[in-house]
């Protein structure tokens, strides 16, 4: 890696990106085909997703509490009261690693995926899997009613978060952060020119 360069995302980060863009990606894509009338085995490809999924989050979620503060990546009342008053002044601050908008979108993610996961896992009882037979009549028909409109809720949430992900991605401006998720390193120029160096301190490791 080149001198100037600083480590945004290890391996293990871009690993996690991806394998769950991936997940989530065919999670909607297989949603949507009775939608729009495609014979496809749907059912399976989606179960299967969704259970890696999962797996992936559940990880994830052991791993931030393990390494993470995950308070950093929450954003509260005061925050946006804050974000939304320099926006009024016309004040540009800058972020430590991550910004406002960044971590919106990742609160979005964990709640959401959270309700899908849940709800998903509900869904399961009523198809045939290899590890059991399908029982319809495990929850009553309104508590069904309500998993539906759940977990439907949380799809529409994903496609939104999706699009809206990859709109930013490939703007101009936007591109070194796409950039450091496929290759892990951002420039020292593009960190002191778009992050705070005090609110996002990198390790001497993250220098190279």
């Amino acid at each position: 890696m080149a001198l100037n360069h600083v480590v945004r995302h290890k391996l293990i980060d871009r690993v996690f990106h991806w394998l769950m863009a991936g997940a989530m990606i065919t999670l909607v894509l297989t949603g949507l085909c009775p939608i729009f009338g495609i014979e496809l085995n749907w059912v399976q490809i989606h179960w299967i997703a969704g259970i890696l999924l999962t797996v992936i989050i559940i990880f994830h979620i052991v791993r931030s509490v393990l390494r993470y503060n995950l308070l950093s990546i929450w954003v509260g009342p005061v925050e946006i009261y804050k974000f939304l008053i320099s926006l009024r002044q016309g004040v540009v601050i800058r972020p430590g690693k991550y910004s406002i908008a960044q971590r919106l979108m990742h609160n979005a993610v964990t709640i959401f995926s959270l309700v899908a996961i849940l709800t998903g896992l509900l869904l399961l009882l009523r198809i045939d899997t290899p590890l059991w037979e399908r029982d319809p009549y495990i929850l009553s028909q309104s508590a069904w009613g309500l998993v539906y409109v759940l977990h439907g809720l949380a799809a529409l949430v994903f496609v939104t978060i999706i699009l809206v992900h990859i709109y930013f991605a490939i703007r101009p401006e936007k591109l070194f952060y796409l950039r450091s998720m496929v290759l892990g390193w951002i420039t020292k120029d593009e960190l002191s020119e778009s992050h705070d160096p005090l609110l996002w301190k990198v390790d001497e490791e993250s220098e190279q």
